[in-house]
């Protein structure tokens, strides 16, 4: 069985992910973009990162949703608004078939840029 090709770019992450991914993939881009306009893309462990140097979050298309994968430390401030989606320590997933809460990624986004430009520690987590 041939090895699937991990993407060496973001541009190619989004060519190769699946159609009904694509509306939140490209909504969920523009907003952490705008949130950070400095910030680099980059692709890390085959997923897309935005770094600054360190990591600020991520971001991965499956099957049936989409994870935003914020700096670990951002998620719990959220937690209520977030009772109502599948969480994890490290992810948010939000399913194709529900609508993307632009609202609430684009604050979790801005206070996880806050958070990690505070931190004294220099390191990438």
């Amino acid at each position: 069985m041939a090895k699937r090709q991990r993407p060496s770019t973001v541009e190619k992450y989004i060519s190769a992910a699946p159609n009904e991914a694509l509306p939140h993939l490209h909504k969920l881009r523009k907003i952490l973009r705008s949130v950070v306009p400095e910030a680099q893309e980059v692709i890390k462990w085959g997923t897309p990162f935005f770094v600054e140097p360190r990591f600020l979050f991520a971001y991965s298309t499956h099957k049936s949703h989409i994870n935003f994968s914020p700096h670990s430390a951002c998620l719990a401030p959220f937690h209520e608004e977030l009772a109502n989606y599948k969480t994890t320590k490290y992810s948010l997933q939000i399913p194709y078939d529900e609508p993307l809460m632009e609202d609430l990624i684009r604050r979790m986004a801005e206070y996880c840029v806050g958070y990690v430009s505070e931190r004294e520690d220099q390191s990438f987590w």
